[in-house]
């Protein structure tokens, strides 16, 4: 009777497919037994740096300023770092610092440094004006407009001037062209760049020397090489020389009936009177 009633059964298929289950996702053996003591010594090493770091905070009790001064006052900088102090002697902030003094006017640049075992030392350099930019501007060696108002303006000082944004590029020229006339006894008191990008100088003697908009690296070579001479050599009786040329200038004389000095190049009537559509 079993055995008939076994033939009713589904019989079970021989290749059925396994299904496979998802392996488990374990968490990797963390070795606490090793690692226990050098988080241990780790956190031990930063809570004895930070209490010897608290012991040396200490107020700060003195300033140090150094320095050539002429301009600045030892006292506006000593000011000042008492101001934007804040922490102690090691927690105070080295560059805050050095930011506000620089921002002094005349001071070019500060340095700040810690001095055990409560003072801060700071040496300052001062700026050096080399010339005018405008009124009551002053200018750096490195042709940076350092001071837009100043109180003081040295009178010696050539004055330049330029469209906002091209004191570098005139400074440029002053410094290029300078030195090179101080070698001839010139000396350079104005040199302006107007807004068309014409260029024109003026010496201390009154002579104005006109370079244009073009070629302008060219002209001044030429000033300085044939030029300058005319000028060192008859410098009451000349008012300007006009540069803007392709192959010499012309002079323009302070008395009447005074000659007329000879081009640079020595080329036909025509060439020398055309002057360079630049202006």
């Amino acid at each position: 009777m079993i055995a008939a009633l076994t033939g009713f059964w589904p019989r079970r298929p021989k290749n059925r497919a396994r299904v496979e289950r998802p392996r488990r996702f374990t968490l990797p053996r963390i070795p606490w037994a090793r690692l226990l003591p050098a988080a241990l010594g780790a956190l031990a090493v930063a809570a004895l740096t930070g209490s010897i770091a608290l012991a040396l905070d200490r107020p700060v009790r003195r300033i140090d300023v150094a320095g050539s001064f002429q301009r600045v006052s030892p006292l506006d900088v000593e000011q000042v770092v008492r101001t934007q102090l804040r922490g102690g002697f090691v927690s105070a902030n080295l560059d805050a610092l050095q930011r506000a003094i620089e921002a002094l006017p005349w001071v070019d640049r500060a340095r700040v440094q810690r001095r055990w075992p409560d003072a801060l030392a700071v040496q300052v350099t001062e700026q050096s004006a080399s010339a005018r930019w405008g009124a009551t501007g002053l200018l750096n060696a490195r042709g940076e407009l350092f001071l837009k108002d100043a109180r003081h303006v040295p009178p010696e000082l050539p004055r330049l001037d330029g469209p906002d944004g091209s004191e570098r590029q005139v400074a440029e020229l002053l410094f290029q062209v300078q030195p090179r006339l101080l070698e001839t006894g010139l000396r350079i008191s104005a040199l302006r760049l107007d807004p068309r990008g014409a260029w024109e100088l003026e010496l201390a003697s009154g002579v104005n020397v006109r370079f244009g908009r073009r070629q302008l690296q060219e002209r001044v070579e030429r000033f300085l090489k044939v030029g300058a001479p005319v000028v060192v050599g008859r410098p009451n009786d000349i008012a300007y020389i006009d540069m803007r040329y392709s192959n010499g200038f012309t002079v323009g004389w302070r008395t009447p009936g005074a000659p007329q000095a000879r081009p640079a190049a020595a080329e036909d009537t025509l060439s020398r009177q055309k002057r360079d559509p630049d202006v």
